[in-house]
């Protein structure tokens, strides 16, 4: 059953006690939270859908198609991407066609694969909560739409369908394929366990290693061989081992995808898989160095060959302090009040191909709590990834939560628009921006 948003905001205590009334003495603020408000049931519905089928990356074939359609009907012009290989990819664009001026928005409805508990069985869940992103940008796109048609604005709006966050890094492809070429700021909203506007993802990239040696009988002649699963193990320890001379912001973490074919036969292929992150991009690089090292000493201790390739490179967010701002300030005014800049920052996140977009377009990653709506970090149930955040992604209160984000996000774009001279300090500051 779709909920209105009053049942949804009194769901919860906390949902009522937190949520304040929408700032009705702006004209644009107003026609936003028109806009969205009206299409709140359509939304609730369209996330419900997205999240009873979910679809693991370049499969998102309904959740595509109900996007689009849904875009289409409120009169959005759709196309494709410019990358043939993402076919559940989309641009949605509306607004002034004549205009210079270009508003992104981003909406992610890839899920994850996903064990619970104590069971080998593995399912396709939204355990990072993407049925939400998705609806977050097309409330966003629709509060805009709303503010453009209504006050005659000069301003387009591009609405990117971007799929397979998780794995593929859609938005990548999507940049480098041009789809994000003239638009003059991006952004998108996630939800988490926590309200943060600066948000601490890291810079990332992934090692594929593999090592070749020599088969032989590991009981009659194991001197014959060469363990390929020696020397994996080699480098598994020794990331282990490098860890201690790490800072605590940095992550390399990883597994042994094929370790053998026999347990009486010496391996002779082994194929591990890592991921190196940190803060910054630079960080990333030089750990690169120390883990490629890893890779060449355990294949010389143990003779064996190894090739490793990187690839996956994604960039941290680097946050516009102008446009956070505009979006902390309409998120203040519906009741909400963030930690400090630092308390956000200390507590690291994960990786997102949203940070490449951030290093070419001004942009924000808004996390928005889902769990509660009173700036309460959420400390019972399960963080992202979790067959936990799974089940709060269906409820009324991420559901309420989400529309309070997009509609700030919105207003967001609207300061844009509305106010030359602060677009250009946006612009300003992304480019005295230190990569």
């Amino acid at each position: 059953m779709v909920q209105s948003r009053q049942t949804a905001t009194t769901a919860t205590a906390t949902a009522a006690d937190a949520t304040q009334a929408w700032p009705s003495s702006n004209k644009y603020a107003q026609c936003i939270d028109e806009a969205i408000e009206a299409a709140s049931e359509e939304l609730r519905s369209l996330s419900l859908k997205i999240h009873e089928n979910p679809e693991l990356g370049l499969k998102e074939f309904k959740a595509h198609a109900w996007l689009t359609e849904y875009l289409v009907s409120k009169g959005f012009q759709v196309s494709k991407s410019a990358a043939p290989e993402l076919d559940t990819a989309f641009i949605a664009q509306a607004g002034d066609p004549n205009s210079q001026l270009v508003i992104g928005l981003c909406s992610e409805y890839d899920a994850l694969p996903l064990s619970a508990p104590g069971s080998k069985e593995q399912t396709t869940s939204h355990a990072c909560a993407h049925n939400l992103i998705a609806i977050s940008g097309v409330a966003a796109a629709l509060g805009l739409q709303a503010v453009i048609h209504e006050y005659n604005l000069p301003a387009q709006i591009k609405l990117f369908g971007t799929p397979s966050e998780e794995q593929d890094y859609g938005k990548v492809t999507m940049l480098n394929a041009g789809d994000f070429n003239g638009v003059d700021v991006c952004m998108m909203l996630h939800g988490a366990n926590a309200d943060v506007i600066y948000t601490p993802f890291l810079a990332l990239e992934k090692a594929t290693v593999e090592f070749f040696g020599k088969a032989s009988h590991a009981s009659t002649t194991p001197w014959e061989g060469i363990n390929a699963l020696d020397a994996a193990m080699q480098v598994y320890t020794g990331v282990a081992l490098m860890r201690q001379q790490m800072r605590p912001d940095q992550r390399v973490h990883g597994i042994i995808e094929v370790g053998g074919q026999a347990s009486n036969i010496i391996p002779q292929y082994t194929k591990s898989l890592y991921r190196v992150r940190a803060p910054k991009d630079a960080q990333v690089q030089e750990l690169k160095k120390r883990v490629n090292a890893i890779f060449k000493a355990a294949a010389k201790s143990t003779g064996c060959e190894v090739k490793f390739h990187w690839d996956g490179h994604l960039q941290d967010i680097l946050t516009n302090e102008h446009l956070v701002g505009k979006f902390e300030k309409w998120m203040n005014n519906q009741g909400l009040k963030y930690a400090s800049k630092a308390q956000q920052q200390s507590k690291l996140s994960g990786s997102t191909d949203m940070g490449n977009i951030t290093h070419a377009i001004p942009g924000i990653h808004p996390m928005f709590n889902i769990v509660n709506l009173g700036g309460v970090d959420a400390t019972s149930g399960g963080g992202l990834h979790t067959i936990e955040f799974a089940a709060a992604a269906a409820t009324p209160v991420a559901h309420t939560a989400t529309l309070r984000a997009s509609k700030a996000l919105a207003m967001t774009g609207v300061e844009c628009i509305l106010d030359p001279e602060f677009l250009k300090r946006v612009k300003r500051e992304f480019d005295a921006r230190d990569d």
